[in-house]
């Protein structure tokens, strides 16, 4: 099948309608020991996740970023934001993230893996590129998540330049960070159930 399907481009999906995204009161923000052991209970139930992580923005060159400063892990019915700067939300992050048997789906996430080898010293187990699912059934080579849900669901995914750019770093992360991080990881999962039909 060496035909390419084709994907819609950005004038086309700018007349979709929206994706429902998930709004604040199915969002979790994990940022203390508490709240981390319990996402750990809620997440390992399920067999997938969304996945997804942030990174402050670097600006200047050589500059090299310590993030992920946030991991967002999400299922299909809500999703959980971990800030990554308390030990104990790191160590069930990394727990989370080395557990074997529960695929953890994401776009564009070589970057992310290297960046979790790093700051949480553990290689990633069942991570699962769906840019790679969409090459492989003839899509063009990087399919990301506004395409794919633009293909799949006939609906136009937002995202905020704004939240994209923003400091992942704040100890205190805006309800736009928040809505943006979350939803990353909730359409990887939504994505994930539609191609396993």
């Amino acid at each position: 099948m060496n035909a390419q399907r084709p994907t819609p481009d950005k004038d086309a999906i700018a007349l979709l309608p929206e994706f429902e995204r998930l709004g604040l009161d199915r969002i979790s923000l994990v940022n203390t020991a508490a709240q981390a052991h319990q996402a750990h209970d809620q997440l390992i139930t399920a067999r997938a996740w969304g996945f997804d992580t942030e990174s402050k923005p670097t600006f200047k060159v050589g500059e090299q970023s310590d993030g992920p400063h946030i991991l967002q892990l999400a299922t299909a019915e809500r999703a959980w934001v971990f800030q990554l700067h308390d030990p104990e939300c790191r160590a069930v992050a990394a727990d989370l993230l080395a557990r074997g048997g529960i695929a953890k789906a994401g776009f564009g996430l070589g970057d992310d893996r290297k960046r979790i080898v790093h700051k949480l010293g553990i290689d990633p187990q069942g991570i699962l590129e769906l840019n790679t699912i969409f090459r492989e059934r003839g899509y063009r080579k990087d399919m990301g998540v506004k395409g794919a849900v633009a293909v799949l669901f006939n609906q136009r995914f937002i995202k905020s330049k704004k939240a994209a750019t923003s400091n992942w770093a704040n100890a205190r992360l805006s309800e736009a960070q928040l809505v943006y991080a979350a939803n990353d990881a909730y359409a990887a999962i939504r994505v994930w159930q539609a191609l396993k039909l």
